[in-house]
């Protein structure tokens, strides 16, 4: 059974959030991929850029940072080098300087690290679960997909559980900037000047800044060592110490890519399962399937749709020339989807392996962060559910997220049978 169906019509503008509403438009990226797979997109917004649309080239110019910089955004949306400044966070920086800041921040979210919030994880699953399922019937993505990142993100940053829900909305402003269902001042609707030094050109920024200086001082204050954001803060091995502002633009990152993405990548699974009924059957079977499921579920979701690069030299790739200074966005939602590399594409497959998914930015030194907390909670989450159902179905029509960037079910009404 075919779990969802790309509806457009091969030509898609992928400059338009609106096009995304009905999903990622995958016909489109398929042409492109066979036809035309370095291809040139105007837009009558900003500067056009270079669409890059298969796998092998994604990977092959995600790791030349000689060539292709992160140092002017990784948005399609152009910036002043003050709002660059002024937003940067370590996903803006290139290597060298890259590691330097990352190193601060890794150790944080290493694997050991981050598989000590296991039974954190499964705790907070079983209280949520048990909490909705009962109801038989209800919109997953609000009631579990939602619901677990955030309250995983306070035992993260250890933050009070009664600022959660504000946290959250607050995260869902910035990265979801160009839904209405989100934000009252969409991004491509509204001038937003005003908030241009704001992270995603967002006043969620400021009020995002606002709370991480509270928040920091009150720590600091307290002595409060609870927390990875403790271990953030602590000097790294050449004595220095993460900025202000750095704090201020990381905690903002954290709060909405760190939230969202493993958002989407439940709420696609859930999704997957609703349409697949085998998927069920081989989670309850158990056993090494939980060894490469996550990545799956992860890979159908991708929930970061691209990253952008600016070329610093010309670079010759398939009889194409990108110059100095074009925009290049590498499309991981149609890199996740090539045929070259995955055998069935549109089938979640839970035992894929390999599965060289580009939802995490691998190839390059820009590899997420927090990518042990996502497979983890992913993991934890489909272990618990899949104990306590014997069927699943869509009980209505799900709602892609109006995104051109972070890729997304914000709605996904759901019936499900107890076990």
């Amino acid at each position: 059974m075919t779990i969802w169906t790309p509806t457009d019509d091969g030509h898609a503008d992928l400059t338009s959030h609106d096009t995304f509403t009905a999903g990622a438009p995958h016909n489109t990226f398929k042409r492109l991929r066979h036809e035309d797979p370095i291809h040139w997109t105007e837009w009558d917004q900003g500067k056009g850029f270079w669409s890059i649309t298969r796998h092998a080239d994604i990977m092959e110019m995600n790791r030349n940072t000689a060539v292709f910089s992160s140092e002017h955004g990784i948005r399609m949306e152009d910036q002043s080098p003050e709002e660059v400044i002024a937003r940067r966070t370590f996903q803006e920086i290139d290597p060298p300087e890259h590691m330097k800041t990352r190193i601060k921040l890794a150790k944080a979210f290493s694997k050991g690290v981050i598989e000590g919030f296991n039974s954190d994880i499964r705790d907070l699953c079983v209280t949520i679960l048990d909490d909705v399922l009962h109801e038989r019937e209800f919109d997953a993505t609000k009631r579990i997909a939602r619901v677990l990142p955030m309250l995983m993100l306070g035992r993260i940053i250890g933050t009070p559980e009664d600022d959660l829900p504000w946290l959250v909305e607050k995260g869902d402003e910035l990265i979801a900037n160009t839904d209405p269902d989100f934000t009252d001042h969409v991004l491509d609707k509204i001038t937003t000047d005003e908030f241009r030094m704001m992270p995603f050109n967002s006043p969620a920024g400021a009020e995002l800044f606002a709370y991480a200086k509270e928040m920091l001082e009150r720590k600091k204050r307290e002595g409060d060592t609870s927390g990875v954001l403790h271990m953030i803060l602590q000097p790294g091995p050449d004595g220095d110490v993460i900025s202000e502002t750095e704090f201020r633009n990381f905690f903002c990152l954290l709060v909405a890519a760190g939230n969202d993405t493993t958002r989407y990548s439940i709420a696609g699974g859930i999704q997957a399962m609703c349409h697949q009924p085998e998927l069920l059957a081989q989670m309850q079977a158990g056993g090494d399937i939980w060894e490469t499921a996550p990545d799956e579920i992860i890979r159908w979701a991708t929930p970061a749709l691209y990253f952008r690069r600016t070329a610093l030299s010309d670079y010759e790739i398939h009889g194409k020339t990108i110059k100095a200074g074009d925009k290049v966005l590498y499309w991981f939602s149609s890199a996740n989807r090539d045929e070259a590399v995955f055998d069935d594409p549109f089938r979640v497959d839970l035992f894929r392996t390999p599965n060289k998914h580009l939802s995490f930015g691998q190839g390059g030194p820009h590899l997420c962060l927090g990518m042990w907390l996502a497979r983890l909670e992913v993991r934890v989450l489909f272990q618990e559910l899949s104990k306590r159902i014997t069927h699943i179905e869509a009980a209505g029509p799900h709602q892609f997220l109006r995104s051109n960037f972070v890729g997304g079910i914000k709605s996904l009404p759901v019936r499900v049978t107890l076990a």
